[in-house]
């Protein structure tokens, strides 16, 4: 630059105008160009990825899981002003989905819908955990949590809770008890539950809870612990009973079906609860663009509504409290599964 400088004072003035104002011309844009890529670094670095963000769910279409994640996919991409899609990957219970995340690219495009099974009670249920939900992810929010129900065959002689467990100490196994299948929530309910009350029941998995209540329903089986949306379906169609509800306080949908807890039969709290999970090792600006949305979605009075209206309770938890809520969470769950000797086959 000494030397160009010297060459344009020996020039004609009329000359060195015309090379002054090019070289000041080149130098905007190459400024322009320096401050565009520079902005486009900084974007990519603090917000959202631009290309399809995929919601995986470890479970078949039309459950919680499921329609959790597609009331949150579909809000979350009108907040980021790009397609956020489901995508359903089942296998071994929840375990092929949420372990696809867990090894996924951590670019922010891959996510979970994560919940009380495969973040809590897997842990607990299989010894050897191809995942670590607290080390191998890092929780974008919480969204909603619903009580399970435990529901009774019409013609049951018991009609509370108190009766049957009363039953049960008196004749070992001859009570059963439906799930949707080994280590499902309904399953690690009644488990621990029966272990707490210190009695012994005979479980009988189903693939799925709609062929767990055709036998229900039928008198073939006589307990099932669902969730309770589905468990309300029943309750009001007149097909089932209702017995308690596993949450600490009773649901506003049938006010009068006692929880667990107030019976006096043992001290639970379970709810099914499910939120928003990326792998550990994406970005910190690209997992704070994401809560932050998030967060804006779950402030929405509709969506809030949808979830009473289908029995949720919908979470106000800020990151901290959620990654708080779901260790905790996690290492309780755990410690109960084991308890009861619930095991994968």
């Amino acid at each position: 630059m000494i030397c160009i400088g010297k060459n344009i004072r020996q020039l004609p003035s009329r000359l060195t105008r015309g090379v002054t104002g090019a070289l000041m011309a080149f130098g905007l844009v190459a400024l322009a160009s320096f401050a565009a890529t520079f902005s486009r670094n900084a974007l990519a670095q603090t917000s959202s990825p631009q290309q399809t963000i995929k919601i995986v769910v470890p479970q078949p279409p039309g459950g919680g899981f499921d329609t959790v994640a597609r009331l949150l996919a579909e809000r979350l991409g009108s907040a980021l002003g790009q397609a956020v899609i489901v995508e359903n990957r089942t296998g071994a219970g929840t375990l092929v989905g949420t372990e696809a995340v867990a090894k996924a690219a951590p670019d922010g495009y891959t996510l979970l819908l994560g919940g009380l099974s495969n973040m809590a009670l897997n842990p607990g249920f299989y010894p050897k955990l191809s995942y670590d939900p607290i080390k191998d992810f890092a929780v974008i929010g919480l969204a909603v949590a619903y009580s399970y129900t435990l529901v009774a065959r019409k013609d049951l002689a018991m009609n509370s809770l108190s009766e049957v467990i009363a039953y049960a100490k008196s004749n070992p196994e001859k009570l059963n008890y439906a799930s949707a299948g080994n280590g499902s929530g309904q399953h690690i309910a009644w488990a621990v539950l029966s272990n707490l009350a210190g009695v012994k029941m005979t479980h009988v998995p189903y693939r799925g809870a709609q062929a767990a209540y055709q036998d229900l329903i039928a008198g073939r089986v006589d307990l099932f612990f669902d969730l309770s949306p589905t468990a309300k379906i029943q309750i009001e169609a007149d097909r089932v009973k209702a017995i308690a509800v596993s949450s600490k306080d009773r649901q506003s949908f049938h006010p009068s079906v006692p929880s667990v807890s107030e019976t006096g039969v043992a001290k639970l709290d379970m709810q099914s609860w499910f939120g928003l999970f990326a792998p550990s090792a994406t970005p910190a600006a690209i997992v704070q663009r994401l809560r932050v949305e998030f967060a804006n979605v779950m402030a929405q009075p509709e969506l809030i509504e949808r979830f009473q209206k289908t029995g949720g309770r919908a979470l106000k938890m800020s990151a901290g409290e959620a990654e708080s809520f779901v260790r905790l969470e996690a290492e309780r769950w755990t410690r109960l599964v084991r308890e009861a000797g619930v095991k994968a086959d």
